[in-house]
């Protein structure tokens, strides 16, 4: 028997990177699949390519999480990874402007936060539930260029172990843990990267303080979010799981002479 067969498992942010690596080895392991994101046109793309099914959700939105509800009442793990891309926009604490402050908020933790509440409701008479929610490296350490971001995610990391406190405390057979990425090579990275002869400086450069000296790959990321929706995970419960190559270890690894 697969790890997930039988299970109903969302995942937010599913269109592209993470989100839909977690898909693939969701659906790899016998899960019921239902991708959701903002970006309904490449959903469907990736939905009709994966064979899974697919609805359209802004996780900042109360009312798209009530119409999901409505629609999929009850459901077995929700994997709150949908994140705020900040792009070129200042975001570091001295002239980052309010606005853009609370668009990447709304995103990263009205969305967990929401996705959150709607899962005990659809949990709560399954015979287990699984909150996997994907908050960040940069939600344990400071990011002076990232201020907002880094606060949305090291929100995220509270408040999960909030939730799973919480559930535990009513008698819930709900886990809620956290996953938190570094460098994981996805779309975002690309116009940093480059398509040319540079392009190989440039990733050996923004890896250069990772004592594995590469990024990761979302393959790898969804290998712990399978670990935490199966069984095997069953006494986990806000616990924090670290994937950064061994950024956050101490100091860079030097080579032995």
């Amino acid at each position: 028997m697969k790890r997930l067969e039988n299970r109903i498992c969302v995942v937010t942010g599913a269109a592209r990177g993470i989100g839909a690596a977690i898909c693939e080895a969701f659906l790899a392991e016998g899960a019921q699949v239902i991708a959701t994101d903002c970006n309904e046109t490449a959903l469907h793309d990736f939905a009709q390519k994966q064979g899974c099914s697919a609805m359209r959700l802004d996780v900042g939105c109360e009312d798209d999480w009530n119409a999901f509800a409505t629609q999929y009442p009850e459901i077995d793990v929700l994997v709150n990874n949908a994140g705020f891309e900040q792009g070129m926009v200042a975001h570091d604490p001295e002239h980052a402007s309010l606005a853009d402050w609370h668009a990447v908020h709304r995103v990263n933790l009205d969305g967990t936060f929401l996705g959150c509440r709607y899962a005990i409701g659809a949990m709560r008479n399954r015979p287990s539930g699984s909150i996997i929610n994907i908050s960040s490296r940069s939600g344990m350490v400071g990011i002076p260029a990232a201020a907002a971001y880094a606060a949305s995610k090291a929100a995220i990391r509270n408040h999960s172990k909030t939730v799973a406190l919480y559930c535990a405390q009513q008698g819930y057979n709900i886990r809620c843990n956290s996953i938190h990425p570094a460098a994981i090579l996805t779309p975002m990275w690309e116009p940093m990267l480059g398509s040319g002869p540079e392009r190989a400086a440039n990733m050996a450069a923004l890896v250069a303080d990772t004592p594995a000296k590469r990024f990761g790959s979302p393959a790898e990321v969804a290998a712990l979010a399978v670990m935490l929706a199966s069984d095997e995970a069953a006494y986990m419960t806000g616990t924090e799981l670290t994937i950064d190559g061994g950024l956050l270890a101490g100091s860079a690894a030097v080579p032995g002479s």
